[in-house]
């Protein structure tokens, strides 16, 4: 869709960097000045011009995208709308609530969409931190402070007038705002303000309205949040564009509403009593751009349905900070209209497995690209694991690894029964059966008591820990609890000779045993752990149900390339236990060189590697700053090249 830019300042320039690479192209350039005008027109072969009205008739281009400064906002928007054209405007859509309303009761009456900025709610870190909010875990949010210091003006931009004459409200304030309003809805009323005009002697230019700002805001659904703007505050103070909430059961730290790259610093998450922790992205993340919201408006008008929906929101934004002067002027709180605008926050991912998938019937189960290891067992001794696996769920782990050996499934239910845990169905429980308990009776006393300890109706997966069987030595309810003397005797069962006594249960029959929980709906599917080619062979072929997952040992020295492009061909995902741990691998230089190419650390790599192939690693770790390391490196993806270097390293003889 062809489209004309009316400003060609510094902004006009951010816009049209991504033209290259878009659906769009710009048919025409009007600025009130000739030299940027005729500039940013020669850097995309296209017309300038000077006079508004000269340009739309002109030029046949169905979208005007609006980079006028803060005042000309309005009247050139009215105008566009007019002329019957699309408009997409740089905020704020107007100065006052009467002008945006009229502008958007012009596009309507026209059918024409109105869009306005920020768009930056659909950024990576602020989607992010609004799914956060959607996972079920902050209980009501009360309270938020926002923080919009746009800074001395005067000290970083060539032409300060507008920004000068109009105030950080209209043109910081407007991005909290944005945010705010899309995840929890209008704003009903500016409860009280106060405005000042702090500013340093020694500037020339000083604002001709308050430079700083502070305001209490009530929220429809009972969220108050204490607003700042101010170019006072230097944009380079502890809080640029910070916002905080607080709910019942946890808080959320975004340190940029406005940011549109992401960062692994850029969303934290503090569960009630915890110290925050970094909450990064899973999936790789492309930086949010200027233009993208604009696409967005025009990709509506060429399904036939011109949107307005962040018109509406520009409006409401107007009023709200229409209100707050008037508050901070009266004394008095001021409500504010809606305009019609709605909370439209971002979906929390879904990992539990649908209907269609706990069936048994073959198909990939949804996964997130990695999980977090339960196990109690490291450097050679059994150690509590509460504590990390609370810091993995606040820092966005969604897959859980236990096993009732680990022991600590009663504490995990504990974590997630707990103010702050996210809900249930954002989790995947993976569970396990020792292989003391292949036989039908051992097998369902141990799956009820796992689900009792954990507090839930069904696993996401339940698997058999190993695929040989072992013999019945007693229950294994609280293994942790026990000394770690009986607890061996419990799970490694010797005979008189000191051997360990095995079980003459078939892995057909321990299958069939397993299938029995799925019919019970103790499991919404099932799995294996730790076997051969060969052996998984052997259920596909004697079972009814098809196994859904596979766990395996996965690094580097033992890739399994077989066994994974055999499930991957199935539909079964595939799981990799200690991907990491394999004694020497994380000092091999083929990976220190690798990590500093990425950026990663050795132990990133070797995570982005299983996560690029289509396996899911689950490293274990006690220590918050490697969990959320290693939640980062799933966000990567290595290419081909990176992979074979990687792959090279396989050692056919490797043994632990």
């Amino acid at each position: 869709m062809q489209c004309l830019f009316v400003g060609a300042g510094s902004i006009a320039a951010e816009y049209a960097d991504g033209l290259a690479d878009s659906p769009l192209s710009l048919a025409g350039v009007c600025d009130l000045d000739e030299d940027r005008a005729a500039s940013l027109a020669a850097a995309h072969d296209c017309p300038a011009f000077t006079d508004l009205d000269t340009a739309l008739t002109a030029v046949d281009a169905p979208l005007v995208v609006n980079l006028t400064n803060h005042p000309a906002h309005a009247p050139v928007t009215r105008t566009a709308l007019e002329a019957e054209r699309h408009v997409y405007s740089q905020k704020p859509l107007a100065l006052e609530e009467t002008a945006a309303a009229e502008l958007l009761a012009l596009a309507s009456d026209k059918d024409l969409a109105l869009g306005c900025a920020p768009g930056t709610p659909d950024a990576p870190s602020q989607r992010r931190a609004g799914r956060l909010l959607a996972d079920g875990r902050m209980g009501p949010v009360q309270l938020g402070y926002a923080h919009a210091h746009v800074g001395r003006v005067t000290e970083w931009h060539d032409r300060p007038d507008s920004f000068l004459s109009i105030g950080p409200l209209y043109d910081g304030g407007v991005y909290p705002l944005a945010l705010l309003v899309s995840w929890f809805g209008p704003v009903k009323s500016v409860q009280s303000a106060t405005a000042l005009d702090s500013w340093p002697d020694r500037e020339p230019k000083r604002p001709s309205v308050p430079s700083h700002v502070e305001a209490m805001l009530s929220f429809d659904g009972g969220l108050t949040v204490r607003l700042t703007a101010s170019f006072y505050a230097p944009h380079r103070s502890r809080e640029f564009y910070g916002l905080e909430l607080h709910g019942d059961d946890g808080s959320v730290y975004l340190r940029g509403t406005g940011a549109m790259a992401d960062s692994h610093e850029a969303v934290r998450y503090g569960r009630s009593g915890r110290e925050y922790i970094d909450a990064p992205a899973q999936h790789p993340t492309q930086p949010y751009r200027y233009l993208d919201p604009v696409e967005s408006l025009a990709a509506s008008v060429t399904r036939g349905s011109p949107a307005r929906e962040t018109g509406r929101r520009g409006a409401h934004v107007v009023a709200v900070c229409n209100a707050t002067e008037t508050a901070a002027e009266t004394g008095e709180p001021t409500v504010v209209s809606d305009h019609g605008v709605s909370a439209a926050p971002p979906p929390a991912p879904t990992v539990t497995p649908d209907s269609a998938r706990s069936s048994g019937r073959a198909g990939a189960i949804r996964l997130p690209p990695v999980g977090f290891g339960c196990s109690r067992y490291r450097d050679g001794t059994y150690v509590d694991r509460a504590d990390s696996i609370a810091a993995a769920l606040d820092a966005g782990y969604r897959l859980l690894d236990s096993a009732e050996l680990y022991g600590n499934e009663h504490r995990i239910g504990r974590i997630l029964a707990a103010p702050g845990a996210p809900d249930r169905h954002r989790v995947f429980l993976l569970g396990k059966v020792w292989r003391t308990n292949h036989s039908r009776e051992h097998m369902v006393t141990a799956c009820r008591g796992s689900l009792d300890e954990l507090g839930i109706d069904a696993f996401d997966c339940y698997a058999l820990h190993w695929p040989e069987a072992w013999a019945h030595r007693g229950p294994l309810e609280r293994l942790a609890e026990k000394p770690v003397a009986r607890q061996e005797a419990l799970t490694f069962p010797e005979d008189d000779g000191g051997d360990i006594e095995t079980d003459s249960i078939p892995l057909r029959r321990a299958w069939e045993n397993l299938e029995t929980l799925h019919e019970q709906g103790w499991a919404r599917t099932l799995g294996l752990c730790n076997v051969s080619q060969t052996q998984l062979e052997t259920v596909i072929d004697t079972g009814t149900i098809r196994p859904a997952l596979v766990q395996i040992e996965r690094h580097p020295y033992q890739p399994r390339t077989d066994i994974v492009e055999y499930c991957h061909e199935r539909g079964i995902r595939v799981v990799a236990h200690s991907p990491l741990s394999a004694p020497g691998l994380l000092d091999e230089p083929v990976l220190t060189d690798i990590a500093d190419e990425y950026g990663l650390s050795s132990a990133g790599v070797v995570l982005a590697w299983n996560v690029t192939q289509g396996v899911v690693p689950i490293p274990s770790s006690t220590t918050p700053s490697h969990i959320v390391e290693n939640l980062v490196a799933a966000g990567r993806r290595l290419d081909t090249e990176t992979c074979a270097r990687i792959e090279a390293l396989q050692q056919p003889d490797f043994e632990r």
